[in-house]
C-alpha cells in the first residue's frame, strides 16, 4: 500500500491504490478528472472589486460590474431641461457593493439559460426584448441556480433585477449631469437631430435608431464601464413604482406592493428627455414589449 498523506482532500483516495501500472493509470485517471472539473467553467467566485467575466457551460460569457458602496442624489435638479415632477431630488446611501451586468441582457444569454427567445429582433448580441418582470425574475433564479450548482457564486448572493436605487447610482457613475457623459440635453424632443445631439453619444433613441434595437456595446460607457444605461431598451427594476421620500434613505428597496415596477433608461422608440439619468416609468409585472428588457444585478442576499 501507498503511504500518501491522508488529510481531508480529493488526493487523500491515493492510499488505497497500490502502485502498480493500474494503481498508476487510475490515480493519473483521477488527477485528470480533478482538474478538468476545477476547470470547466473557466474560473471561481469573483474577487471582491474586480470585475468578472462568468462563462457559461454552453461557452457564453456575460460580464459584470463590480460597484462600491456610496452616496449619491437621486432624481433630477429642478432646473433641469426634461424634468419631471416624480423625479423628486433626495440623498441615497448604499451601504453593499454589487455588481450590474456591463451589457443589459443579450439574446444569446438569454437562450443560453432559458432555451428560447421571445424577441422580435433577432440577432445574438441585440438585447432581448420583449420580456416582462417576471420572465426576467424567472430568467435571475435559474441563472443563480446553474451558478450555485458550480459552486461559483460568492455565499449567499444572487442574481436578480437591480433596485431603482442600485441603477440610477450606477448610470450615474458619479455624474450629476441629465446623461452620464458629464453633458446635459442639449435639444428638445422636437427639434433633436439624430447624432448631433449630446444623448447620441450615449444612446439609441426615438432620433437616431431608425426604431430598432442595435447591438449593446456600441456606444460610449460610462465611468464605471457600463454600456446603454441610456436608451436602446428600457430596463425593469425590482421596486414597485412609488413616489420618492422627502428625506435621504439608506438602501431603499421600495414600497412592500403595488401595482407596476419601475422601468428605467428609456429606449429606441423613446424621446430624449425620457432617457435621462433621473427619468423613471413604470409596466405592470406580466407587461412585454419590443422596447423593453433588462440588466443583471448580482447583490448579497441579506
Amino acid at each position: 500500500m501507498t503511504n500518501c498523506n491522508t488529510s481531508n482532500n480529493f488526493f487523500s483516495v491515493c492510499r488505497n491504490i497500490k502502485f502498480d501500472k493500474l494503481g498508476i493509470f487510475f490515480l493519473f485517471f483521477l488527477v485528470f478528472f480533478f482538474l478538468l472539473s476545477t476547470q470547466s467553467y473557466g474560473q471561481n467566485a469573483p474577487k471582491k472589486g474586480e470585475d468578472w467575466i462568468v462563462k457559461l457551460p454552453s461557452g457564453v460569457t456575460f460580464e459584470m460590474v463590480y460597484i462600491a458602496p456610496g452616496t449619491f442624489m437621486m432624481g433630477s435638479p429642478v432646473d433641469e431641461a426634461g424634468r419631471d415632477d416624480s423625479e423628486k431630488q433626495h440623498e441615497v446611501t448604499l451601504t453593499k457593493d454589487y455588481y450590474l451586468g456591463k451589457y443589459v441582457v443579450t439574446q444569446e444569454l438569454w437562450v443560453a439559460v432559458t432555451g428560447a427567445n421571445l424577441s422580435k429582433w433577432i440577432g445574438t448580441n441585440l438585447p432581448v426584448e420583449r420580456v416582462s418582470w417576471a420572465d426576467a425574475i424567472d430568467f435571475c433564479k435559474k441563472l443563480t441556480e446553474m451558478e450555485r450548482t458550480v459552486g461559483r457564486l460568492p455565499e449567499n448572493w444572487k442574481y436578480t433585477l437591480p433596485t431603482e436605487a442600485q441603477w440610477e447610482y450606477a448610470c450615474r457613475a458619479d455624474t450629476t449631469t441629465a446623461l452620464n457623459n458629464g453633458k446635459n440635453l442639449d435639444c428638445t424632443d422636437k427639434d433633436c437631430r439624430g447624432e448631433s445631439s449630446n444623448l447620441a453619444e450615449v444612446a439609441w433613441y426615438d432620433k437616431n435608431s431608425d426604431r430598432k434595437t442595435h447591438p449593446v456595446g456600441l456606444k460610449k460607457p460610462n465611468n464605471y464601464g457600463l454600456y446603454d444605461m441610456h436608451g436602446n431598451i428600457w430596463e425593469w427594476c425590482f421596486d414597485w413604482y412609488a413616489d420618492y421620500p422627502d428625506d435621504s434613505v439608506i438602501d431603499p428597496l421600495g414600497p412592500d406592493k403595488g401595482t407596476a415596477h419601475v422601468r428605467r433608461g428609456g429606449s429606441w422608440g423613446y424621446y430624449a428627455k425620457g432617457c435621462r439619468s433621473a427619468a423613471r416609468a413604470s409596466y405592470s409585472p406580466n407587461y412585454r414589449l419590443e422596447s423593453l428588457g433588462f440588466r443583471l444585478a448580482l447583490v448579497p442576499e441579506k
